[in-house]
């Protein structure tokens, strides 16, 4: 972006030669007249720049209940996915969730003209093609700071991304089938935002009702299909560290949940009805799925700057694409 700015409420002549703030602003929300400044500054921005819509970019979760996203999305989170639009209005609710730290986060774009970022400690970076003179003057006039940068520290930068960047396209979806031919089933991961998935069993009559309803621009993870031997998965996990447990219930619903050795007595409890369960390693390392891709926009151009995890192949055993 051409011009960059750093706003916030911290005076730059309260900050020492090493550019550390020393000044008695306290580094959360107020919940009140400057957290109201932090969104008037970004909302005359975005009117100096001539945009009216944000793009919704890498969105990020802690918890699927994220209380910053109440009233904005439905409990589904339909709506909040990589490139979703939204109007100003909501996007400046998303800036007052991400000043609150109230479990989400994400960027908010609009491609070649107009970026907003939150950072911590309540840094709002603000790119925009053109200086922007008007709104500078109304953040000043706010009681807020607008500090010039080269870039903000949260810009996308693909290359340092690890992984590579495979599409779900036709031979994703081909290779798919391909083994599905010989393995009759396989587990889907549907990374719909950064903190949450969707699980999906896939077989040849479920493929493609599943295919259709997936979020945009998810990540999709392929692994082997659950076990139907629920007491051998669980007698199987590990004396000590941390487990993914994904089982699926006796309604046909797929779920999972994070461990350690502390709680798998819990674990075992709460799984008791299952019909079929499988447990993967949380450590990069020992976790190497089937498959993995990202999801093209309906055009086939995959606009998604996510990363996927490694598959078979890149393990070192073997190519996944002949895996049939």
């Amino acid at each position: 972006m051409l011009y960059t700015y750093r706003v916030s409420k911290y005076d730059p002549d309260d900050r020492d030669e090493h550019g550390r703030y020393l000044g008695a602003e306290d580094t959360d929300s107020d919940h009140g007249a400057v957290e109201s400044a932090y969104l008037r500054a970004v909302a005359a921005f975005a009117d100096d720049a001539g945009v009216d819509r944000l793009a919704i970019r890498e969105p990020q979760i802690a918890a699927v209940d994220a209380p910053g996203l109440a009233g904005l999305f439905p409990p589904d989170l339909a709506g909040f996915h990589d490139g979703a639009e939204i109007p100003i209005a909501v996007g400046l609710e998303l800036v007052r969730a991400m000043l609150r730290d109230n479990g989400a986060w994400c960027r908010l774009e609009v491609e070649d003209v107009f970026t907003v970022h939150v950072g911590w400690d309540q840094y709002v970076y603000i790119g925009a093609d053109h200086a922007c003179e008007r709104a500078l003057s109304r953040t000043h006039a706010l009681g807020l700071f607008a500090e010039r940068l080269s870039a903000s520290p949260y810009d996308a930068v693909l290359d340092d991304e690890p992984g590579e960047q495979r599409p779900a396209d036709d031979i994703f979806w081909t290779q798919l089938r391909r083994h599905l031919a010989t393995h009759k089933a396989v587990i889907l991961e549907e990374g719909y935002v950064v903190g949450a998935s969707r699980w999906h069993r896939l077989t040849d009559d479920t493929i493609d009702a599943v295919r259709a309803d997936l979020t945009p621009r998810s990540r999709l993870t392929v692994w082997p299909d659950l076990s139907g031997n629920v007491e051998e998965v669980l007698a199987r996990l590990p004396v000590e560290g941390l487990i993914e447990l994904i089982w699926e219930d006796e309604h046909g619903r797929i779920s999972s949940t994070i461990a350690d050795d502390t709680e798998f007595d819990e674990l075992a409890a709460m799984v008791a009805r299952a019909r079929a369960a499988t447990a993967l390693s949380v450590d990069m390392d020992e976790r190497c799925p089937l498959f993995t891709a990202v999801l093209p926009d309906s055009d086939g151009v995959l606009r998604a700057r996510w990363r996927t995890d490694a598959t078979p192949g890149d393990c070192g055993e073997g190519d996944c694409q002949d895996d049939a």
